[in-house]
């Protein structure tokens, strides 16, 4: 490991991808592969597996992210971290992933950012917070396959997330908090109608990796605090959360649901 590398603490669960003697890899089964062929790899260390798609081009990315409070060694239910995750899987990009017990904040990890706050991730030696900022020098640097989406539909779902908080917090079920959220979906499912499958059209793109994560959110919490689904009068947002939570690198990705019901506690009993 370079000198650069950070070295995993206690408080923190590190789940490392390399290219370094002392890992086992398995490649699929191809009759070649490039070596700078995109593909799916598992790679394996000390019993623990996380398969993701690499360019063996490019250099792990550091990247600091949420840990799981009920599971060890699994992502934790932050969505902005999910966000930067699937951009960096739908760009075929490879990672060295830190998992970070922010109950427990690693002295090293405040050093970096002295905020404490996740997603992090390291661009020429220099360490970047803020999820908007990370996707979009993300895009800036590895602009293939391009993920950016057009300015007129880059804030399409935008209030989807800040009304199902208000709507999951509430205690007065005449608050108007769900019709808010209603609206809202009947918004999005509209422009999906009109425009989708997903947001730009037929390809996924920026606007989708960030939604998908809250929307996902949304299903979980709401469903299990308030009973409460997406309903059948909203065929489009079904489809819609339907095709992106099938996604790999959703998959790959995704917060435990245990993680994402004991995230929310707080606010739902706060």
């Amino acid at each position: 490991m370079s000198a650069s590398r950070i070295q995993p603490a206690a408080s923190v669960l590190s789940t490392s991808i390399k290219r370094h003697t002392g890992f086992s890899f398995h490649l699929p089964s191809y009759s070649s592969v490039s070596p700078f062929h995109h593909s799916s790899f598992s790679f394996r260390r000390s019993g623990l597996t996380r398969s993701l798609s690499v360019s063996m081009s490019v250099a792990p990315l550091e990247a600091c992210v949420k840990a799981s409070t009920t599971l060890p060694n699994k992502l934790g239910d932050c969505p902005f971290c999910q966000r930067v995750l699937l951009t960096l899987e739908e760009k075929h990009l490879p990672y060295d992933l830190k998992l970070v017990d922010l109950s427990n904040k690693p002295e090293w990890f405040l050093k970096i950012n002295s905020e404490g706050k996740v997603p992090v991730v390291k661009f020429d030696e220099q360490w970047i917070a803020d999820s908007d900022v990370i996707t979009q020098t993300l895009e800036e640097k590895y602009p293939n396959p391009p993920l950016a989406t057009p300015p007129d539909k880059s804030s399409v779902g935008s209030k989807i997330f800040s009304t199902f908080i208000a709507f999951l917090k509430s205690k007065d079920p005449n608050d108007g908090t769900e019709q808010a959220l209603l609206s809202e979906l009947s918004s999005f499912n509209d422009h999906i109608k009109e425009n989708g499958p997903f947001i730009n059209g037929k390809e996924i793109s920026a606007a989708d990796l960030s939604l998908g994560p809250k929307l996902y959110h949304l299903e979980i919490a709401l469903g299990h605090y308030k009973n409460w689904s997406v309903p059948d009068s909203l065929p489009y947002v079904k489809s819609y959360m339907k095709s992106i939570f099938s996604r790999e690198s959703f998959a790959k990705t995704r917060a435990l649901p245990e993680d994402v019901i004991a995230g929310w506690r707080p606010k739902v009993l706060g």
